[in-house]
């Protein structure tokens, strides 16, 4: 993928703001007028392009988003959501009917599982959760009535990584469509470029990067995305997960600085990910050879933003990684908190927050361990100082020797 550059798709996007603004005008209003009855009838058989009818159907600040994240995940279309999972939900419907069955990935983010786990069993519909890393399982549980093989690029909390091109041969063997959640790795991979389908964003983390929007985006083929906004039968239309204009417009102007934040986050992560790991710490990132993906992952990114900002360590017991946590965010390391892509370090214990939905029997036979700690690392300007700091809170706790 390195002949693939998503920064430069997204820089050479150009929009004007009504009056000439360098940024797009932002488009504050819930619906739009008409010169005449017939247009409004066209614009809502979807038969009159330029026009707007209604904020829940398209908005202009929403599909210049959805446009520019397109052109970064170099797929047809995008339709951006209120939230990540107002964009995985949808696909999930859109595909799947009574009677089908989906085969995933065992470890991806909590809220996905729980929507899988317990609330599409109510519609009928059926899901197998595997180890994503081993192609012939993933095969093995594809059934007649599946529809979707589910995956994350980048696996949270695990740092599992999928092979994308493995699995989308899969996908295409058995007429399946391969949906992909690239939260974790924007820029650094193009999942559409090596065979996926659908792919999704929670913008919420590293694209917005600033925690204070939450927001989602589905990027697929022209098709797939009108089949969304249809008005009769579209999931995204008539679930109506509408990201408001004023967010898509902050975002779209954050994103434009994606590309220096994700140098910065896979930087500090791999270095503090290698000190860790040479101070004996069971540290897990893509970028350290230790990874048992780490040559898989080295030749699906684009180099030139590296690995990634996440990264875990066990520190043993759960009230050992609490103690660190509250430590670290005593001496301004960062936050005790969810989410991630921050420019602050936030870090919190996902067997007890993001991935707390999984029973705790499935918890522990992924290997998710009560001593994990996943870190979102931030961007921090000396990595070394990051690194002497955090290294002072786990001696004085007795994690490390001195």
């Amino acid at each position: 993928m390195k002949d693939f550059n998503p920064a430069d798709n997204i820089q050479d996007l150009q929009y004007f703001g009504e009056f000439g603004g360098v940024n797009p005008s932002i488009s504050d209003s819930s619906t739009y007028t008409f010169l005449s009855a017939k247009t409004m009838f066209d614009t809502f058989e979807g038969n009159a392009e330029g026009c707007y009818l209604y904020s829940r159907h398209s908005s202009p600040s929403n599909l210049y988003l959805g446009q520019a994240l397109a052109a970064m995940e170099g797929t047809e279309a995008a339709n951006v959501a209120a939230s990540g999972m107002g964009a995985i939900t949808p696909v999930l419907l859109q595909i799947c009917a009574a009677g089908d069955h989906i085969v995933s990935s065992r470890t991806i983010y909590g809220g996905t599982y729980a929507f899988m786990k317990n609330f599409m069993p109510k519609l009928q519909i059926k899901t197998s959760f595997v180890d994503i890393t081993k192609l012939d399982v993933v095969e093995a549980a594809i059934t007649p009535t599946t529809k979707i093989l589910y995956c994350e690029t980048v696996s949270n909390p695990l740092l599992e990584v999928a092979d994308i091109a493995g699995l989308a041969k899969i996908a295409k063997k058995h007429n399946i469509k391969l949906v992909v959640d690239n939260t974790f790795s924007p820029l650094s991979v193009a999942p559409a470029k090596m065979g996926a389908d659908v792919v999704i964003h929670s913008l919420t983390k590293y694209i917005n990067g600033s925690s204070d929007t939450v927001a989602g985006v589905t990027c697929g083929t022209q098709e797939f995305i009108d089949s969304l906004r249809n008005v009769n039968d579209g999931a995204s239309m008539l679930l109506g997960p509408t990201m408001d204009s004023l967010r898509s417009a902050s975002v779209l102007k954050n994103l434009r600085t994606l590309h220096i934040r994700m140098k910065q986050h896979s930087y500090n992560a791999l270095y503090l990910a290698e000190r860790f790991e040479k101070d004996g710490l069971k540290t897990v990132y893509p970028g350290l050879k230790s990874h048992p993906s780490h040559e898989l992952y080295k030749g699906m990114i684009n180099p030139e933003y590296g690995f990634g900002g996440m990264m875990t360590i066990d520190v043993g017991t759960l009230e050992k990684a609490n103690e660190l946590m509250e430590l670290m965010q005593q001496r301004n390391l960062g936050y005790l908190a969810v989410s991630l892509g921050f420019y602050k370090t936030l870090f919190s214990a996902p067997g007890t927050s993001t991935s707390s939905e999984i029973p705790l029997d499935e918890q522990k036979e992924m290997g998710l361990t009560d001593g994990l700690i996943r870190f979102s690392i931030g961007l921090d300007n000396d990595a070394e100082r990051t690194y002497t700091m955090m290294k002072a809170c786990m001696v004085e706790l007795g994690i490390l020797a001195k």
